[in-house]
């Protein structure tokens, strides 16, 4: 199965080591449950959020390189990728353009108003952290 995750359930299960989101990056890290599909422009927004004050008082210093590095090295990086406009909020096409150019089955997020009230992007279903965990325990069985 190929997935992407949103940034904000990359941060989340950075934060919550026992959520659902904690629980997507371990499938994947771990236990090798599906193929992470990312790209530069998500890893730049990454390290801009877990650099926030907030975000950072609350990370171990050096998990969001660490895991980069891990992405850069076992994940789908995709490079030159579509231009699309169809989320609500302008600042999330980038991720319906990776499920696009990556054929992702899944892209999970957090974001109920804008990228979740979408349901889909052409053949990728969009869903929360909880669906996509049950989705590939399911696989597992």
């Amino acid at each position: 199965m190929r997935v992407v995750l949103d940034t904000n359930i990359i941060v989340s299960g950075f934060i919550s080591p026992s959520g659902a989101p904690a629980r997507l990056l371990d499938l994947w890290d771990e236990d090798q449950l599906y193929t992470l599909i990312s790209a530069e422009e998500q890893i730049a927004e990454l390290m801009r959020v877990v650099d926030y004050p907030k975000l950072r008082a609350r990370l171990r210093p050096g998990l969001a390189h660490d895991w980069v590095f891990t992405l850069r090295r076992f994940g789908l990086l995709l490079r030159d990728l579509p231009t699309i406009n169809v989320s609500p909020d302008p600042n999330d096409n980038f991720l319906l353009a990776i499920a696009q150019a990556g054929q992702a089955d899944l892209l999970v997020t957090g974001d109920k108003r804008d990228l979740l009230m979408l349901k889909s992007h052409g053949s990728t279903a969009i869903v929360s952290a909880r669906e996509a965990v049950a989705r590939l325990q399911e696989g597992m069985a």
